[in-house]
């Protein structure tokens, strides 16, 4: 997988048969690790993709409780295991394979084998078993177990028909929890929470290990104003907020019209598309699109960024301050679609975040 430079860069493609065709633009936000696949479906259709990335994951240490947690449902006390995200299949995979070796060296010990340690990995991962359903929330975290596994392994990783939570509460396997059954996920910090609640209302005990959180990238609001000059200088944008955008590229109408006030509105065809995917990821793009003050970071990382100074309300450099809702948006499922439609933001309704399904919904 391709990663993206410190710096925003169009990448748009114009159609031989119409060279002076505007493009459509399309705000990326997905983090880097995951940035690519998409920004490649878009370039291919022939727009204009500049990545921004919202997000950066952050590994969390895996405390005592967690492993607890890992150590019950290793020893099957859950029903079912629901893993999020590649990141978290990576890292519960890692410690899945670690209690095997345990269990396999405490065997050993028990009855006298004596196996080198080569020899002793071939067995651990031959002899890897789940100990209860295995649901993967999309291909690529899938991808990441599958690809884990040897021929002699055995367990078999289940998916959603739809990679999001109703897909995967109208799945066999989690519509059959009863009050009284155990639900193990594997997640980042925060997230959705229509599964968790859903279930929780019927009785199921969920439990959760975070192996990592979403952080605002550093270089997020510098990003940000650097597209800006360039949108700005491409679309001839002139330095007042009340700017119409009129020769900005030409979009799909979305299917909610934006109502957000503005001293005169931005055309519906002329918005940029931003793709947000989760709600930690639309707060951080309201502080970039505010230039308000940036999210704290980890200390231990920050020692070694330099810090880019914010811009005040007048803009930078004499650009324009844009809003909100001077963009069209693309988000995720109810929960998001709900935030944004309650902020009167023009936006289409995804429910999964495919790079087809998403290439479809801004061309329809």
């Amino acid at each position: 997988m391709s990663s993206t430079s410190s710096h925003p860069t169009s990448t748009a493609r114009h159609k031989s048969a119409a060279p002076s065709a505007p493009t459509r633009v399309v705000i990326n936000t997905r983090p880097v690790e995951r940035a690519a696949p998409l920004t490649q479906h878009l370039q291919a259709a022939g727009l204009s993709v500049v990545e921004i990335p919202m997000l950066t994951l952050q590994p969390r240490p895996t405390t005592d409780v967690d492993m607890a947690l890992m150590r019950q449902w290793f020893a099957g006390d859950y029903q079912a295991l629901v893993i999020v995200s590649p990141t978290a299949a990576a890292a519960g995979l890692a410690v899945w394979q670690a209690l095997a070796r345990e269990s396999h060296a405490q065997h050993s010990e028990t009855n006298g084998d004596n196996q080198n340690d080569e020899s002793q990995k071939t067995t651990e991962l031959q002899t890897l078993s789940a100990p209860s359903h295995l649901i993967a929330v999309g291909e690529a975290t899938a991808a990441v177990l599958n690809e884990a596994k040897i021929k002699a392994a055995s367990y078999h990783v289940l998916q959603p028909r739809v990679a999001n939570n109703e897909g995967m509460l109208a799945m066999p396997e989690i519509d059959s929890l009863q009050a009284g059954d155990k639900l193990l996920v594997w997640r980042g910090l925060g997230g959705r929470r229509l599964l968790v609640n859903t279930l929780q209302a019927r009785g199921v005990h969920i439990d959760s290990i975070a192996w990592y959180e979403r952080i605002m990238p550093h270089e997020a609001c510098r990003q940000y104003n650097q597209w800006l000059q360039q949108f700005a200088t491409a679309a001839s944008l002139p330095s007042s907020p009340s700017s119409t955008l009129a020769s900005a590229p030409e979009l799909a109408e979305p299917a909610a019209p934006s109502t957000a006030q503005h001293p005169k509105p931005i055309p519906k065809q002329s918005k940029p598309v931003v793709i947000i995917s989760s709600a930690t990821a639309f707060e951080h793009w309201r502080q970039v699109v505010s230039q308000g003050k940036r999210q704290a970071t980890d200390e231990t990382s920050a020692k070694d960024t330099v810090k880019q100074p914010l811009a005040d309300s007048t803009g930078t450099d004499g650009l324009p301050k844009l809003k909100l809702s001077d963009f069209a948006y693309v988000v995720l499922g109810e929960r998001l679609a709900n935030m944004v439609a309650d902020e009167q933001l023009s936006y289409w309704r995804v429910e999964d975040l495919a790079p087809a399904t998403i290439l479809a919904a801004i061309s329809a």
